[in-house]
């Protein structure tokens, strides 16, 4: 057998090979479009959750709550104020007439 005969034969056998891993891929190619799922559809949209006049009842509460509170919590930090400096007030009065008593 030459080198051309055997050339040949190799060549006749490469393309056998060729053939034969392009029907594979095909096989596979059609298996795996008939196992693929149906895209899954999307979820619904939920309902709405209340009315229009429910948010603006809602929007109008924190507009108007929300300056209150501001209003209270400062109030609430005055009255805290005004009770410390009270307490250092008496302080000062009580170690005034403590020094004075001491000193007599």
């Amino acid at each position: 057998m030459s080198d051309f005969d055997k050339a040949a034969e190799d060549a006749v056998e490469a393309a056998a090979n060729t053939e034969q891993l392009a029907l594979i891929a095909a096989v596979l190619q059609a298996q795996q479009l008939t196992q693929q799922q149906p895209p899954v559809p999307a979820p619904a949209v939920a309902p709405s959750s209340g009315s229009t006049a429910k948010w603006v009842g809602i929007g109008a509460a924190v507009l108007v709550g929300g300056p209150l509170f501001l209003l209270a919590l400062t109030a609430a930090a005055l009255g805290v104020a005004a009770v410390a400096l009270s307490v250092a007030i008496l302080a000062l009065v009580l170690r005034s007439v403590w020094q004075d008593i001491r000193s007599k």
